[in-house]
């Protein structure tokens, strides 16, 4: 078995435990880098592509595992999905390249080198985490925050609670009234904490503003 793990297989090398070690080795390796993706989104995590990354280095892995060095087998699998068409609308560039990294992780547990994937993925995964801290020191994402209340609200503080559970930094530009005095309009800048958080963020304010208007806006760069 620990040949199998540092130094590959061949088709006389494969067993049933040599088989099941390799997929579970695969599902724990994506998701280990589904993980990685979830917390270092900038934006919102989707469901599919979490599952797509979780199980996808397994499904490589046993077609690898299955076609082995034969060529037949090969040009038979490459025929069947062939027949196959897949329809669906561009990915985000960073969701393209988890994507190969998983494949990656499948072909190297498919061909038995576990410790090489395990090592593969780590190496990744501190990278990416690395790379996601110091984007997001860099160059935090400014948003506009425009909230509407009552005139009954006594704004000043209504909101200091939620603002600094969710966002690292805010400021209040603009108070105006609005509908002849009986709404009144906050604007804020605002950095998020976590961007991924925003939903939770505008739910959030809704609840203490009685759930009028609330818009969030990119600053233009």
């Amino acid at each position: 078995m620990l040949d199998t793990i540092l130094g590959g297989a061949t088709d006389a090398a494969i067993t049933f435990g040599g088989t099941v070690f390799g997929i579970l080795s695969a599902l724990v390796l994506g998701g280990a880098l589904a993980f990685t993706h979830a917390k270092t989104s900038n934006r919102s995590v989707s469901q599919s592509l979490v599952f797509t990354l979780v199980f996808l280095p397994a499904v490589i892995a046993v077609i690898i595992m299955l076609v082995g060095s034969n060529v037949a087998r090969a040009f038979s699998l490459a025929g069947a999905f062939s027949l196959v068409r897949f329809r669906s609308e561009p990915g985000d560039p960073k969701d393209i390249a988890y994507v190969c990294l998983v494949m990656a992780i499948g072909l190297s547990c498919g061909m038995g080198y576990m410790g090489y994937a395990a090592l593969f993925t780590v190496l990744l995964c501190t990278v990416i985490a690395g790379y996601s801290f110091v984007e997001a020191r860099r160059c935090p994402t400014l948003r506009y925050l425009r909230v509407t209340i009552p005139e009954t609200l006594n704004y000043p503080g209504a909101f200091d609670e939620v603002l600094a559970r969710y966002t690292a930094r805010h400021t209040l530009t603009r108070v105006r009234t609005a509908d002849l005095g009986s709404l009144f309009r906050l604007d804020y800048t605002v950095v998020l904490k976590n961007p991924a958080e925003e939903k939770d963020f505008i739910d959030a304010l809704r609840c203490r503003n009685g759930n009028l208007e609330i818009s969030v806006l990119l600053a233009a760069d």
